[in-house]
């Protein structure tokens, strides 16, 4: 057993629902981004321990167009494979996931290289979500998805279905075969097809992605079916162990290693109580499989309860290189660093740039923190559940309605956002507003009528996070910090927290925005962004 150990989960903060694969030395991760833009973060390893953000491969508007997606639609379940000397990239744009029905469209974009430009895409079907794509050894190519069905009286998880697509233009034919219904556990969804010793095997996640969440398999000697459960039904799952540190474990896929052995990725979370809230998000964590005699891939001692430290893979000298806990950002490239994303647009020139005023972000103020079209709001994940953020603002509002500062943020109902605005008594002014979860968005202001004036000049702002509190503070010019009054809820900007709470996917975010409620897009310009995590 090596000393070093992979430790869970090893992509932090939000990164759901993993699809891996291997090319060479190389390993990939696809992770769901939803309504954050660019889609579908991948990153890479060469030994299992140490993963590197490298690209999100959605950054055209012919690729992805967000505008007006609801919160936690979006990007839901990519699928990465390398076939043929490409990679494909299998992703559902959800247009609408609350109601009877949805609309979800599934696509494929391929590229040589994982980082280079991804081909226009190439519609499917829009029957469900979580669609992937297997490349079978006979050079037939087959697309797996969930089947939604509104129908009342049917259950709404109607299987997973298959259809052929043509090798060469990844156009769908033939027949769609429904092959599998689940186990008794449900909410069959994330499929992946996999091929060994002449059986198919069929993962799927089951229980839906809160705390009876799990990853079921089954296998099959024809890809139609019918597929029989494996003898623990699931491999991984923590929804018997309320103490488990990893909870809500499930969808996922596994890769196989040059030396044979099976590694398994799946999401999870870390609640910041016994089965409590998860500002985190789903992350993702990884598990050994073990083949034994019957065929079937085993969860080590045959428990499914992911562990949080891990075997790497045998015969690699493996280090561990240090994560970064802490990331200044000065705004000197004309790039955004690309820890940062921003919200459902394709066109982000509309909402920032780095070159109008080199060495400063510049946000043009637009739509409300509540938008779900043009929202200047520039972030990056929460990957600790204790930690500092803090960015220097230059702004000058000229009336109420323009607004910028620093916002720690889930979606558009779940926030909290330290600005600076006008007041027509007090001039420049601080204030705090707070959406914690409200059905119609409506926000609360802890510094009621009363903002605090602000003389001109550049303006600190900072957020302590510490579990599930928050405190917000200020600092002019050099001067000291000074810490508001509020002791904020910060586990409402989790899955778990606010009305329909069990359709919220993502995870916070803390980071800069600037509103122009009256249209003139007033810019605010940020000289600095500094995140550090906290043990």
């Amino acid at each position: 057993m090596a000393d070093i150990q992979i430790q869970n989960p090893i992509l932090p903060g939000f990164n759901p629902d993993p699809s891996i694969c291997r090319v060479g030395n190389d390993y990939y991760i696809a992770t769901s981004t939803f309504e954050w833009y660019p889609g579908v973060q991948i990153h890479h390893s060469t030994d299992l321990v140490n993963w590197t953000l490298i690209a999100r491969p959605l950054n055209r508007p012919d690729l992805l167009d967000m505008r007006g997606n609801p919160d936690s639609c979006g990007i839901w379940a990519p699928c990465l494979t390398h076939s043929d000397g490409r990679f494909y990239l299998v992703y559902t744009d959800v247009k609408r996931h609350s109601g009877d029905a949805k609309d979800v469209h599934n696509y494929i974009t391929t590229c040589e290289k994982i980082d280079g430009d991804w081909s226009a895409p190439i519609y499917i079907n829009s029957s469900g979500f979580d669609p992937s794509l297997f490349h079978d050894d006979d050079g037939r190519k087959w697309f797996v998805n969930m089947l939604w069905d509104y129908r009342p009286g049917k259950p709404k998880f109607g299987g997973i279905v298959l259809q052929e697509l043509d090798a060469k233009s990844l156009k769908p034919f033939g027949p769609v075969r429904n092959i599998f219904h689940g186990s008794e556990l449900g909410m069959e969804e994330g499929p992946h097809l996999y091929k060994r010793n002449g059986y198919y095997y069929l993962l799927t996640a089951e229980g839906g992605t809160e705390y009876n969440h799990a990853s079921t398999l089954a296998r099959s000697r024809d890809i139609a079916g019918p597929y029989e459960l494996h003898p623990l039904t699931h491999i991984v799952t923590s929804r018997s162990n309320p103490q488990a540190h990893l909870q809500r474990a499930g969808h996922g896929d596994w890769v196989e290693t040059l030396e044979g052995e099976t590694f398994f990725v799946h999401l999870c979370s870390r609640p910041l109580r016994n089965r409590g809230r998860s500002p985190l998000g789903r992350e993702t964590a990884i598990q050994r499989l073990e083949w034994r005699d019957d065929g079937w891939p085993w969860p080590l001692e045959g428990d499914p309860t992911p562990r949080v430290e891990v075997a790497p893979p045998t015969g690699l000298d493996v280090s561990r290189t240090p994560q970064p806990r802490e990331q200044h950002c000065d705004f000197s490239s004309s790039q955004l660093p690309i820890d940062f994303q921003w919200l459902r647009m394709p066109y982000p020139e509309e909402l920032f740039s780095l070159t109008e005023r080199p060495g400063y972000l510049r946000l043009f103020g637009r739509e409300s923190l509540g938008s779900l079209f043009r929202s200047a709001l520039v972030a990056r994940r929460q990957q600790a559940l204790c930690y500092t953020a803090t960015t220097t603002l230059e702004f000058e509002p000229e009336h109420f309605q323009q607004m910028a500062g620093l916002v720690c943020y889930y979606n558009s109902r779940k926030y909290h956002y330290l600005y600076v605005s006008h007041d027509e008594q007090l001039g420049r002014c601080l204030a705090i507003m707070s959406c914690e979860g409200d059905a119609n968005g409506h926000a609360r202001y802890p510094l009621g009528e009363s903002p605090i004036a602000l003389p001109d000049g550049p303006i600190r702002l900072r957020a302590d996070v510490q579990f599930e509190h928050l405190y917000f503070s200020y600092a002019l010019s050099n001067d000291d910090w000074r810490r508001l009054p509020f002791k904020l809820e910060y586990s409402w900007l989790s899955d778990e927290a606010g009305t329909g709470a069990g359709n919220n996917f993502t995870g916070a975010f803390v980071g800069m925005a600037a509103q122009d409620l009256a249209g003139t897009a007033q810019p605010a310009d940020f000289a600095d962004f500094h995140y550090q995590e906290l043990s």
